[in-house]
């Protein structure tokens, strides 16, 4: 068995990138606050590796709180075209400042804009109000760079976990389980 589950991750991620209809890199992000209450939406992975899988957020957001008050998480990717899933567990910690301002320089203008203009997870009264915020921070910024809010960033779930899912005829499905010990990577299967 010996395989580095990232190595796998690599194999699979690049497979579904060439089947999937929309957003292969899309994964569910389930999160809990201090209550323990969980919580799970989707996100889009912007980096992986060894060191984790990061992707960007408004930190003040639900997911932020939750983060700031309870920094583990679990990730799922679920691959329809590939019959397969990935699941990852482990801890979250904040990119540095120099990684999440690179990734925003990356974004479109109006994504860049749309940072400044969304107050992300709290209550809105209309469409229009966040509209006109919008256009608000679209005409301030007119002709400059836009600059990464103060309380927009990343975050990487360092995983201690990570199961690969295979669909098999009949439900025998083939689950493969990674779980660090010691610093290594340990192998298992676990039944269907």
């Amino acid at each position: 068995m010996a395989t580095d589950p990232f190595l796998l991750f690599d194999e699979w991620f690049a497979e579904a990138r060439a089947s999937e209809l929309n957003d292969a890199e899309a994964m569910a992000l389930a999160t809990a606050g201090a209550d323990g209450e969980p919580s799970v939406r989707m996100v889009l992975l912007k980096g992986h590796g060894p060191t984790g899988f990061v992707f960007y957020t408004n930190e003040q957001s639900a997911k932020g709180d939750q983060l700031a008050e309870n920094p583990n998480a679990a990730l799922l990717f679920h691959w329809k075209s590939r019959r397969r899933q990935v699941r990852v567990e482990g801890r979250v910690e904040r990119v540095t400042d120099a990684e999440s301002d690179a990734y925003f320089a990356t974004r479109s203008r109006d994504s860049q804009l749309g940072a400044w203009a969304s107050d992300q997870s709290r209550p809105l009264d209309t469409r229009t109000t966040f509209e006109a915020r919008f256009e608000e921070v679209k005409q301030r910024l007119d002709g400059q760079d836009v600059p990464r809010p103060p309380h927009w960033g990343g975050y990487r779930v360092i995983p201690d976990r990570i199961e690969f899912w295979s669909d098999r005829p009949h439900r025998l499905h083939e689950r493969r389980l990674f779980t660090l010990v010691d610093g290594r990577w340990s192998e298992g299967l676990l039944y269907p």
